[in-house]
């Protein structure tokens, strides 16, 4: 220290520059956090500003900042044509919608909930999925319908539907189902600029959880390709395939079962239609086993779909169990709490299924 003192006497700035390099650690910068909410905004800003065909629509996205505040700022910022509140009528709105992207806008439909939207399933079966084909490629109708999807908290049977397999079930339809930040800002840029009509699932619940997200994510060119899904942990013994929310019930359950010596390779699929069935099969090969975890019926779920196309595929000859499938219960949703959470898969569940899969 004698030595660094006598340095700095002698060679003034420069030589405190040095000294300061060399005693004193510089961290790396903290990653960035983000809520699901605030990267859902933020890509729908991103993509307002980057095409003036741009708009949202539904009930209360404008003035009130959404009812549960995703379009925050947007009215401020683009005013009553490119924000705009509707009357309470999914048939009504959705159908503009539909209109409006034939005419050649590209619209983002809000749903309050995608339980409402069985109100309009006529015009987003019918009207948008069919049009393409019907017309023999002629009219492309480029739309995004979006809103919380499945099991909220207390809202009961009507209010906590997943649709995933309802609208996955359709050709003409693409199918996204995000899990964090940075699947909820580059999966919906995405779904924004195709040409198809995206039905954009997100979760009431996962609203407010905040994610890292990286330097390249906060970028307005970042985007997350439609029909790919991602490895979120690596492991050996056993693959589990989620979705939505319960990819990060998936996560811990792994790192419970990590402490056992049991390591799970979790996969998010982001997109239900068209599904990355070549990622679960590349990991079902190296495993040789397959849990699929989600919050629907079991019945024609996402789920039972993965079981065929795994049984029909290459990887059917590299299980060494049955696949096991972690789903709602087969009941309409139960208010009661205690009922309700024995009514959707929980961290206990999975455990035990990926423990029953492996023989353990």
């Amino acid at each position: 220290m004698a030595a660094s003192l006598r340095c700095v006497l002698r060679s003034g700035k420069s030589a405190v520059s040095a000294l300061g390099r060399r005693e004193f650690h510089r961290s790396a910068p903290a990653a960035v956090q983000v809520t699901v909410r605030d990267a859902l905004t933020q890509a729908m800003d991103e993509e307002l500003e980057r095409d003036e065909r741009v708009f949202l629509l539904g009930e209360e996205v404008a003035q009130y900042d959404g009812a549960y505040k995703v379009s925050r700022g947007l009215w401020k910022k683009y005013g009553d044509k490119r924000i705009i509140d509707t009357p309470i009528s999914e048939m009504g709105f959705t159908g503009i919608a539909v209109g409006a992207a034939m005419a050649g806008l590209r619209p983002i439909c809000e749903f309050m909930t995608f339980n409402f939207s069985m109100q309009a399933i006529d015009q987003v079966i019918n009207s948008a999925a069919k049009t393409y084909y019907m017309s023999a490629g002629l009219q492309a109708v480029p739309i995004v319908f979006r809103g919380p999807n499945g099991a909220s908290a207390g809202v009961a049977a009507q209010h906590s539907q997943c649709f995933a397999a309802w609208y996955a079930h359709c050709p003409g339809l693409k199918v996204v189902s995000p899990w964090n930040s940075e699947d909820a800002k580059g999966l919906l840029k995405s779904a924004i600029r195709d040409d198809n009509p995206v039905v954009f699932l997100e979760n009431e619940l996962m609203y407010g959880v905040p994610f890292e997200m990286s330097d390249e994510s906060q970028s307005k060119d970042f985007t997350i390709p439609i029909g790919k899904a991602k490895v979120e942990r690596q492991g050996t013994h056993v693959t589990v395939v989620s979705h939505s929310r319960f990819v990060g019930l998936c996560l811990d359950a792994a790192a419970v079962l990590a402490k056992e010596g049991i390591e799970c390779e979790v996969i998010n699929l982001r997109t239900i239609r068209p599904m990355d069935v070549e990622s679960i099969e590349t990991s079902v090969m190296k495993t040789n086993h397959l849990v699929t975890v989600e919050g629907g019926w079991p019945q024609f779920g996402v789920g039972a779909e993965i079981c065929a196309r795994i049984m029909e595929g290459p990887a059917f000859n590299y299980l060494d169990s049955p696949v096991t499938r972690v789903t709602g219960v087969d009941i309409p949703m139960p208010y009661a709490k205690i009922l309700e959470d024995n009514s959707i898969p929980q961290i206990k569940d999975i455990i035990f299924s990926i423990k029953k899969t492996l023989n353990v």
